[in-house]
């Protein structure tokens, strides 16, 4: 027996398909249903997706432009704030040398006016002292008329009338100076 089992495979081989568990028309309805859904998908599904991953790829280089934009806008910005920094600074550098040359005026004016204040006073004070001592020499040249008229009277024991005692203290006077 064991050799008409044997000559029994040999003369009825199975093909590949067989042999490997393939139903030929199984195969071919399950390929068409394939070609039928990738159909379909080409028709209807992708075009969609297509389209969509379309304008995200738009979307997202607008993006990117967009934020290319802003960076070159920050850039300028950034740029302008430190030049206006800069002429802020050197404006105030102006305004600060400005301000102590107008202080430095002020102060050499008050002091001008202060000396010439002084000088004034200095001035006023001497021309009243001036004043004050011409008084002085007036009432103690009075003074002493009074005394000498005052001593002769004694000396003399006789009273002079006034224009005679003036002129002999004026004639006494200036022999003295002489």
């Amino acid at each position: 027996m064991p050799i008409t089992i044997l000559a029994n495979t040999e003369s009825h081989s199975p093909s590949i398909f067989e042999a490997l568990g393939l139903n030929w028309t199984l195969l071919i309805e399950q390929a068409i249903a394939f070609l039928i859904l990738v159909w379909i998908l080409g028709k209807f599904v992708y075009p969609v997706l297509i389209k969509s991953i379309d304008t995200r790829r738009e979307q997202i280089e607008a993006g990117i432009k967009e934020a290319q934009e802003s960076h070159a806008a920050l850039e300028k910005a950034e740029a302008k704030v430190e030049e206006l920094l800069a002429q802020a600074r050197s404006e105030a550098d102006e305004i600060l040398a400005r301000s102590h040359q107008e202080a430095g005026a002020m102060v050499a004016e008050a002091e001008s006016k202060a000396q010439h204040r002084a000088e004034q006073i200095v001035t006023d004070a001497r021309a009243q002292l001036e004043t004050d001592v011409i008084k002085a020499r007036e009432a103690l040249k009075k003074d002493t008329i009074a005394l000498v008229a005052t001593a002769t009277e004694r000396v003399i024991d006789e009273k002079l009338d006034e224009r005679k005692d003036a002129s002999l203290i004026t004639k006494a006077l200036k022999q003295e100076r002489a």
